[in-house]
């Protein structure tokens, strides 16, 4: 028998009054109850609940209503705890040679271990074997941060760095950044051991021309900003950034490109023709041209004060295996033959570089944290050296707002893919880490961490200390065997 339209109508009316509870949503994590760090305006969101589908963010919002929203297959406790996104390494390197490729691969989940879910490679002596971790990391068989690589670097002819790309000729230049193109490499490096300054300039235009972003050292001849000109992308190191604060550098590159000095004597007259109002001139055009800056301090300062500090007890060295290790003589060595003279130098030179960090700064340039941390670069421990990385930037005049940024967006920044990384926020990279203290408050919370969410799985601290404890097995078992196993 069919229903009277007005039968109907109380039918339809009467389930509209009726609240019906509807079906969640399905998430495979939620974290509830986070104090999310808005990291762009150095804030915290405070009572948040976030939703993981996949390796993205499903969902950000007041606990109550999103947990009511969403069910999940794990849920993690972030009462009295604070949520950033993933740490980005943006210079680290992988070296040492085909014997010490098991070595490398240990450092891997170090870096996730601390937090950091990015490491950007600046390339090393073993390129090709990055570029296949990189494949294996993206496609899930290999455990690891998201890799992300230069290649083989350009250089000039004979460097002195091994794994590069050779370039005696505009030709050399050509085909070289033609092969990092079909490597498809995520941008490129170029040095300046060997490589005359001219092929410099030519490389990165050709680069950019290319569609890549380049980033480098800079040759002595040029000026810093020459190289900006050309359209250099991030400069490695502060000290470049120094050089381009010296009142003297032009006269300093044409006394370098004669002859008449040589590398001590060209930067000793840098570091004494320093100019803050040059300075932020410099820093100004490098921000109106998107240049960022990796000022790689930790670095500088460990090798300023070799001389006082012998890094025999210090705990990152459990987790470097001896092949490793064996790469750090190089610069212990050369340290130990400096005169009182160069040591005072030395000395110097760390405090003037540090000292142009807040200038960067308050000019508007990206800074990037990196660390510089791998072979050859003695004590500057690998994943571990980021924390001190970021202290370092606090101590010398940054925020800790300022600096928890360099780690988390202005390396997704540069590569321009904030669309995707860099904040707790739907639709974006679920790489999170849970922390349990304010880093807007101390930075050296970044490393009191409870949890690591990497592409959207989460590692608790129990797991993250098994990672740590099975680095510290391995190298103590290639300790005492004095060598590293074969890769089968």
């Amino acid at each position: 028998m069919r229903r009277k339209p007005l039968a109907r109508l109380a039918t339809a009316l009467l389930a509209c009054a009726v609240p019906t509870a509807q079906a969640a949503r399905q998430a495979d994590l939620i974290i509830r109850h986070a104090a999310v760090v808005d990291v762009e305006h150095g804030r915290l969101v405070r009572d948040q609940a976030v939703a993981v589908q996949g390796d993205r963010i499903a969902a950000v919002g007041n606990d109550g209503y999103t947990a009511g929203n969403w069910q999940a297959r794990r849920s993690i406790d972030a009462h009295g705890r604070y949520l950033i996104p993933g740490l980005w390494d943006m210079h680290v390197h992988f070296g040492g040679g085909a014997d010490a490729i098991a070595e490398n691969l240990a450092l891997l989940p170090l870096y996730v271990a601390n937090g950091i879910t990015t490491v950007r490679d600046c390339a090393g002596d073993i390129p090709y074997d990055v570029l296949v971790w990189r494949s294996q990391i993206a496609g899930g068989r290999l455990f690891g941060p998201r890799l992300l690589t230069s290649g083989p670097k350009i250089e000039g002819i004979k460097p002195v760095w091994k794994g590069t790309l050779e370039s005696g000729s505009h030709a050399d230049i050509d085909r070289n950044v033609e092969l990092l193109r079909a490597l498809h490499v995520d941008f490129i490096k170029i040095t300046d051991s060997t490589l005359q300054p001219d092929l410099f300039l030519y490389a990165v235009d050709q680069a950019r021309s290319a569609g890549l972003k380049t980033s480098g050292h800079i040759p002595m001849q040029l000026t810093v900003r020459q190289a900006v000109d050309a359209g250099l992308g991030s400069i490695e190191h502060l000290d470049y950034a120094l050089k381009a604060a010296a009142k003297d550098e032009a006269a300093v590159a044409a006394e370098f490109a004669a002859g008449k000095i040589d590398h001590a004597e060209a930067w000793r007259q840098l570091d004494a023709s320093f100019d803050p109002t040059t300075a932020l001139a410099a820093y100004r055009y490098f921000a109106q041209h998107g240049v960022a800056v990796t000022p790689t301090l930790n670095v500088s300062r460990i090798l300023a004060w070799l001389d006082r500090d012998h890094h025999e007890h210090d705990a990152g060295l459990a987790y470097i295996g001896p092949k490793l290790r064996k790469t750090y003589e190089w610069r212990v060595q050369r340290a130990a033959q400096a005169d009182a003279a160069a040591v005072e130098q030395r000395h110097r030179h760390y405090e003037r570089i540090a000292a142009v960090l807040p200038l960067l700064q308050q000019a508007g340039v990206q800074v990037m944290a990196g660390t510089d941390a791998g072979f050859l670069n003695s004590f500057d421990y690998p994943a571990f050296g980021l924390h001190d990385e970021l202290a370092l930037y606090v101590q010398n005049g940054l925020t800790p707002a300022q600096a928890l940024a360099s780690a988390t967006r202005t390396g997704p920044a540069w590569f321009g893919w904030l669309d995707r990384y860099g904040a707790i926020e739907a639709g974006k990279a679920a790489d999170l880490v849970l922390l349990d203290r304010n880093p807007l408050q101390d930075i050296t919370a970044t490393r009191a961490i409870r949890a690591v969410v990497l592409r959207g799985k989460a590692h608790e601290r129990a797991e993250l200390d098994r990672m740590l404890a099975e680095v510290r097995a391995r190298v103590a078992a290639w300790t005492d065997n004095a060598q590293t196993p074969r890769i089968n």
